[in-house]
């Protein structure tokens, strides 16, 4: 069997990335996480209760839905 990478989604789960294009409410951003030995970027939504997320904003993944969606929320905090 060859390697599934993150196909679960249980890898990708507490990774942090950086928003690439901003994150919020009403808005499909982008992030870009290290991931399988490179880096990979993914559609983002900020988890309920958040808001905006700016370009450069680190951030901690809490959701995955394959095949490139992740919410995401602040990996730190203000």
């Amino acid at each position: 069997m060859g390697d599934t990478g993150a196909d679960t989604g249980m890898d990708m789960v507490g990774m942090t990335g950086r928003v690439t294009g901003t994150v919020g409410p009403g808005l499909v951003g982008e992030v870009i996480v290290r991931i399988r030995g490179g880096a990979e970027h993914f559609l983002a939504h900020p988890i309920h209760g958040t808001g905006r997320l700016a370009v450069g904003t680190m951030v901690t993944v809490v959701e995955y839905q394959p095949p490139r969606t992740v919410y995401v929320m602040a990996a730190y905090g203000d």
